[in-house]
Parts: C-alpha cells; structure tokens; sequence
C-alpha cells in the first residue's frame, strides 16, 4: 500500500456501524492494485446521526465515492443529488460516486446476491424463495430476485420498524414485476417452516448470526430444514453461523455472504472505475469456496 499511495491517490469510503470486521477494504485495494488504479478504500465508522455529515466530506475531501453500509442505507439517498432507478425502487444505497460533486446513489447488493448464486450453480429463476429481513440488503435481494424471474417470494419479517417497509417492498413486486411477493409476522415460526417447506431457497437476509448476534438465528431448529432446500445466509463474519451449522447438519447446500459481498463489490468497482473487477483473481485472494 505505501509503494502507490501518492499525492494524487484519490479516496473511497466504506460508511457503517459497525464496520471493522468487513473484507470489502482488503478486497476493494488488492482489486485496484491488480487493476493499477490510483485509489485507496478506508473503512469509517460512520452511524446514523453523522451520514448526512459524512456524505458532505465526500464532496469536500473530493472522494471519488463510497459504499454504505447499516444502518445507513436507508437514509443516506436524502443527502445525495441522483438515485439510479434500482435504487428508487428499493429505497436504499449501498455505492456512492462521486463526479465532480454530482453524487449519485446505487444498489448493487442485489445484483451481487443473484450473481453470486449463478457463480455457485443455483438457479431461483421461476422458483420459490423464503428470506427473511426487510432492512436494506434484504430489500435490495428482494427486489432484484423478482426483476430476475424468481416466481415467488414469502418475506418474513418481525413487526418492526421495518415492517411497513416490507408492505412497501411487496407492493412494488407485485406490482412492477412478474413475481409474486407476500410479507409475513416471522414470530410465526409454524408458518415460517410451511413456507420453507415449498421453497427451492431460504435466504436469511437479517444480521442474526453475525456479530454481535452470533448466537441468534432466525430458524429456531434443525427441523425447520430439508437437505433439498439451498440456504443462503447474507452474514459472512463469522462464516458460519448458528443457522448455516443446522442447515448444514440437515444436509442442505448452504453458502454464506462472502460470494455477495465480492459481486457487489464488483459491481461498485466498475461503477467507480469503469472496468470490471478480477473476480477470479479475488477469488483467490479472498479464498472464496462455495464448499466452506
């Protein structure tokens, strides 16, 4: 790193809290030093009550963007100048960039998801999915698993702060794509296991299982799983999670996060850049196995 940071490298940001445990500096620089651009990623611990001032820093230190992160995601747009059409219709952002002061907000966690699943050999397109979460990466999945051709979508969610967010999110599937979406109390555990039951996946698109919720899962038991359901769990730090070990114990394929978290790194990479990213390469260098 100190070999090609000079006075004209410019910055990109990571913006969350908390955030130290996160791959996507060491993946982000070790991609710009393959790819010989002249930028750094620092990861910032920027919460709720300080976006709207560090999205200003953007603009004054002149960064080149920023990727954002929870809890920031839903709230963030409102401090930007432009929202990509996928962004509006998911309600949050993930990828800032920067053009002369002009910041325009992006989502690519969705895109990262169903790619990610592609690079594994799974297949959801006119199947059914269950996922769990209606927060910002849950939405983002969501909403780019119906444009993709996902038939159907069961999301459960507690009745929360995000609950209505989650009414919004079924609506705009139902009524701007193919899919058929419909939101559900997760505190309804029987309901939770009969829509696992008819569901080719199980996405856990929630924070339970990662740091600090280590010991939390949204599945309550190993009954809940059957080894032909795929279970994909959106946390990757730690990689294996309370949920991910049941399912595993079930016989399901399983992966976590990590192949999400490097598509749509990819695809902020190339937003910021121009070029694509070296997904191979990074595999590599992240030691990315859908065996794990």
């Amino acid at each position: 790193m100190a070999e090609r940071i000079t006075g004209h490298t410019e910055l990109i940001g990571l913006m969350a809290y908390p955030i130290r445990h996160s791959s996507s500096p060491a993946m982000q620089n070790e991609a710009f030093a393959k790819m010989g651009f002249d930028y750094a990623y620092l990861a910032f611990e920027v919460d709720a009550d300080e976006i709207e001032d560090a999205v200003k820093a953007i603009r004054t230190l002149k960064m080149r963007g920023s990727n954002v992160s929870m809890p920031n995601k839903t709230i963030v747009g409102q401090y930007l100048d432009e929202l990509s059409p996928a962004t509006r219709l998911c309600g949050a952002v993930n990828t800032i960039v920067n053009d002369g002061g002009h910041l325009t907000g992006h989502i690519t966690d969705g895109i990262g998801f169903m790619a990610s699943l592609k690079d594994n050999n799974i297949d959801p397109v006119g199947k059914k999915m269950t996922i769990c979460g209606c927060g910002g990466a849950a939405t983002a999945i969501e909403i780019q698993a119906a444009l993709d051709g996902v038939a159907e979508i069961s999301i459960f969610n507690l009745k929360d702060s995000f609950w209505d967010r989650g009414l919004e999110t079924v609506e705009k599937i139902n009524k701007n794509t193919g899919a058929r979406a419909a939101l559900y109390d997760l505190s309804d555990k029987e309901l939770l296991k009969k829509e696992m039951d008819s569901s080719y996946l199980f996405v856990n698109g929630t924070g339970a299982g990662m740091k600090p919720l280590e010991d939390v899962s949204v599945v309550p038991d190993i009954s809940f799983f059957r080894p032909e359901l795929i279970v994909v769990d959106v946390p990757y730090s730690p990689a294996e999670t309370k949920m991910r070990k049941m399912a595993k114990e079930a016989g399901c394929k399983t992966m976590n996060g990590l192949g999400m978290m490097l598509f749509q790194g990819s695809a902020a990479f190339e937003l910021w850049t121009g070029k694509p990213m070296p997904i191979e390469y990074m595999k590599d260098i992240l030691h990315i196995s859908y065996d794990d």
